[in-house]
C-alpha cells in the first residue's frame, strides 16, 4: 500500500458556487439589494444622493474668481531708475534688473503709471501697458515725430 493509491472513502462535498443563477446563487459579489446591486447600473459620478452637488453649490457662492492669474505690476518710475534711454524692456531684461523672479516668467507683466521724465524705452511684445503708461509713451513718440519733421 502506497500513499498515491489511497482513496478517501467519503469524498469532500463540492464547494458552493455563488452568483451564477439558479437556486444556489446569492448576490454575485454585489452585496445586498439596492440600486448598485442591480444589473446595468450606471449612476452619474456627480450624483450625491439628492443633495445639491458641488457644482450646484458653487453657483450659489457670491462673487467671481477668474482663472487667469493676475499680472505682475511694475511702476514706470521704477523703470526710469533701472533702465536708460533706448533700452529694450522685456521679461529677460526685468529679470537681469532684479525686478522679476525667474519663477514669474510665465505670468503676465504690466507697466503702470504716467511718466515723470520723457523716457524712450522700447517695450517688448509680452509686456502690457496701462492706459496712462500708453499715453506717456505716445507723447514721447509724438515728440520724436515733431523733431524729425523739424529737421
Amino acid at each position: 500500500m502506497q500513499i498515491n493509491t489511497l482513496k478517501i472513502k467519503y469524498p469532500k462535498k463540492k464547494r458552493k458556487t455563488i452568483g451564477r443563477g439558479g437556486k444556489k446563487g446569492t448576490y454575485s459579489g454585489k452585496g445586498g439589494k439596492g440600486q448598485k446591486g442591480r444589473s446595468g447600473v450606471s449612476i452619474n459620478p456627480l450624483f450625491e444622493g439628492g443633495r445639491s452637488s458641488l457644482i450646484d453649490r458653487l453657483k450659489k457662492v457670491r462673487g467671481f474668481k477668474s482663472g487667469k492669474p493676475k499680472a505682475i505690476v511694475i511702476k514706470l518710475a521704477d523703470l526710469e531708475k533701472k533702465f536708460k534711454d533706448n533700452d529694450i524692456i522685456d521679461k529677460e531684461a526685468l529679470i537681469k534688473a532684479r525686478m522679476l523672479d525667474r519663477k514669474d516668467m510665465k505670468k503676465r507683466v504690466k507697466i503702470l503709471g504716467a511718466s515723470l521724465k520723457k523716457n524712450k524705452f522700447k517695450i517688448g511684445k509680452e509686456i502690457s501697458l496701462s492706459s496712462s503708461a500708453k499715453k506717456s509713451f505716445e507723447n514721447v513718440s509724438e515728440e520724436k515725430k515733431l523733431k524729425t519733421a523739424k529737421k
